[in-house]
Parts: structure tokens; sequence; C-alpha cells
């Protein structure tokens, strides 16, 4: 792996390494939804659902359209959704190895 490709690659992985980031992701493998929606099922200010949200746009992990005053996201890049999913698998092989 060159140089450029490992700083992009580590640029993706920041703009989800946070867990509401990583919440919204797993809303919108369901479907796209607007903003509130989300806040609402995540129990977050709009406002930080925003700027999480943004953020995972500029990375290209997400997209929008707008409809009226309402602003809908759904996943651009489902390719993340497949490296988190492992991490996940990670994560829950190694809780339960502390459960033995």
């Amino acid at each position: 792996m060159d140089k450029e490709l490992a700083t992009y690659a580590a640029d993706v992985l920041r703009a989800v390494a946070h867990p509401l980031r990583l919440q919204v992701i797993e809303l919108l493998e369901k479907g796209e939804m607007c903003v509130g929606a989300i806040s609402e099922a995540l129990g977050e200010k709009q406002a930080i659902t925003s700027q999480q949200l943004n953020i995972m746009k500029n990375r290209g992990i997400l997209t929008s359209r707008r409809e009226g005053t309402k602003v809908f996201y759904r996943l651009e890049n489902r390719n993340v959704t497949q490296v988190l999913n492992c991490v996940y698998n990670h994560c829950q092989a190694r809780a339960r190895k502390g459960q033995q």
C-alpha cells in the first residue's frame, strides 16, 4: 500500500472512530433517514448529530439529499460497513474470551 492510500484509509477510519458515528452507521444500514430522526433515535441534540454526519459525509462515507427543509442521509460507501463488521466480530470474540 502506498503512502497516499494509507493516508486516505487512516482518514476514513478516523471518520468512523467515534461511538456516535458508529451508531449512525448502524442506523443508516437499514436505510435513509433525516437528521431529526437520527438525532431522536440516538437521543442526541440535532446540532451534535449534524456535526457527526458532516464528518462522515466529507470522507465519502455518507451522502445526503435535501427535501424541503429536511436533510436525509444514507450510506455512500457500504465497504465501510464490511470493515466495521470485522471490527465488531473481533470485539465480540474478545468479549466472549473475557467471559470464560
